[in-house]
């Protein structure tokens, strides 16, 4: 019996000429949670294609179970016992539990009819296999993302899985839904199944990874047991170069605040929030998720309307009604959700870069050359280190961290005296996250006035002057300087 579950031998992967893999060597033991980690385009989801069948290896071997696959198809992969929760969990919004539950096993099966008896049975089977309680008749839609991700374990479990790959599995959970996940992925691994997990959270990592494995540039920097890193040398390996954490200090904030609240309610949502904001200082607002902190964000952007409080702007109280109000009033909003609220990915980089900005390039008839647009957009590729040859490729070739940097550029072209961040580095890697945090201080100390809205405590300690932490739709606590520590923030939302 070999010690491997799954071994991966000089496995080369080519696209028009371009290494996506280069010799690269991995292996999974089973029982363990392997951690696959990188920064976006190191080859990941290329190994992990080749893994599950839908690419085929140019070179290499790989044995499952000691013995040697050949060729492997996603049909192969699932009789071998390989399961992929990809990213978007590959559901059916419009069905329900059971019929998400119970669909790919009367595919397989090849039946014609549908017996709903069976398919109750095969469904509560499913959920037997974690212990886990949901409404079967429940539409999927409607579900959280936690329970949609154990949904789709549930449904990997069914075809007697020996190695489960998860992409990315908690990019849009909570705390707590990480929490439980995780209690999830020990029981799995408890019971001998193996657990490929995809990340590049580094606290995440060293939580729950028993080995890892770093890819950078289609090739293996590491490979071994996580015990035998450190946090740093984690970092090193995902970027190549040395990162440190410079804790925000800002150096020249005004004396009058540009932005002032006052008791500002909405019914439900937040309850008596006053604060202020100066130039040159990044303000933190943080909070358990439902904490009223995004919905905060969303009426200084003229999205919500709230129902009592005041919003004073320069001096002078406004009413925000709506975001072109928000625009025009120097205020920019970056949202969490970058992919649905943020960008047009099927659109060129210049067209996204230059979206708010239209007014400003149209010409005296209203008109807009396609040349004034990809020249002002090379202007913020090149002060944003934006990561394309040709702002004419489309938003959709980049990574999540060059995404999120077409994203600032769309709202800094713009002369902003207010920038709104909420989650700005969500979903991207340590490399491209500290890019990003470097370039808000840097703003800060040209004079922005920054909110950062996030549950990233680190993210939040880091870059912050002043921390507001929210609570049930109010304020409960607020800190500054040497006195913003994650413990301190704990303490206070618990």
């Amino acid at each position: 019996m070999s010690e491997y579950l799954l071994e991966m031998k000089g496995i080369c992967k080519s696209f028009a000429g371009v290494h996506a893999l280069d010799h690269v060597n991995f292996r999974v033991r089973p029982g363990k949670v392997m951690c696959l980690a990188g920064e976006n385009g190191c080859g990941k989801s290329t190994l992990v294609k080749i893994i599950s069948g839908v690419y085929t290896r140019d070179e290499g071997e790989v044995l499952f179970e000691g013995q040697p696959i050949t060729k492997i198809t996603p049909a192969e992969a699932t009789r071998l016992g390989i399961q992929v929760i990809y990213q978007d969990l590959s559901i059916f919004p419009n069905l329900t539990v059971m019929e998400n539950l119970a669909i790919n096993s009367e595919i397989t099966a090849e039946r014609k009819f549908v017996n709903r008896r069976r398919w109750e049975k095969t469904a509560k089977e499913a959920l037997s296999k974690i212990g886990y309680n949901i409404d079967l008749n429940a539409k999927m839609g409607e579900l959280s993302v936690a329970d949609k991700q154990l949904v789709a374990i549930c449904r990997a479990l069914l075809f007697n899985a020996k190695l489960i790959i998860m992409d990315e599995p908690t990019t849009a959970l909570t705390k707590k839904e990480v929490d439980a996940l995780f209690t999830t992925v020990r029981q799995l691994r408890d019971s001998g199944i193996a657990i490929m997990f995809i990340s590049h959270k580094t606290e995440e990592i060293f939580e729950i990874s028993d080995d890892v494995c770093i890819m950078r540039n289609g090739k293996n920097v590491f490979a071994g047991p996580t015990k035998e890193l450190t946090p740093k040398e984690f970092t090193f390996h995902m970027t190549g170069r040395e990162l440190t954490d410079d804790h925000f200090v800002p150096k020249n904030i005004s004396k009058e605040p540009v932005l002032k609240v006052d008791q500002l309610s909405l019914r439900g949502k937040y309850e008596n929030v006053s604060f202020e904001l100066r130039k040159g200082e990044i303000l933190g607002i943080t909070g358990l998720l439902g904490s009223g902190r995004t919905e905060l964000a969303l009426s200084l952007f003229g999205l919500l309307k709230p129902q009592s409080g005041t919003v004073t702007l320069r001096g002078k109280q406004v009413k925000i009604s709506s975001p072109m109000e928000a625009q025009r009033m120097k205020i920019g909003y970056v949202p969490e959700d970058r992919l649905t609220e943020g960008l047009c990915l099927q659109q060129p980089i210049a067209n996204n870069i230059t979206l708010s900005s239209l007014k400003r390039l149209s010409g005296a008839l209203g008109l807009l050359k396609q040349k004034d647009l990809v020249s002002d957009a090379n202007i913020w590729k090149e002060k944003f280190s934006i990561a394309t040859d040709d702002v004419r490729k489309l938003a959709s070739t980049l990574s999540g961290g060059n995404q999120q940097k077409i994203v600032l550029s769309k709202w800094l072209s713009n002369d902003l005296d207010v920038l709104i961040l909420n989650g700005p580095t969500v979903g991207v890697d340590v490399g491209a996250k500290q890019d990003i945090h470097a370039l808000v201080h840097q703003l800060a100390n040209e004079g922005l006035a920054v909110i950062i809205i996030s549950d990233d405590l680190s993210e939040v300690v880091v870059n912050c002057s002043r921390v507001i932490v929210m609570k049930e739709g109010g304020i409960v606590g607020e800190m500054e300087g040497d006195n913003i520590t994650e413990n301190h923030i704990l303490d206070i939302i618990r």
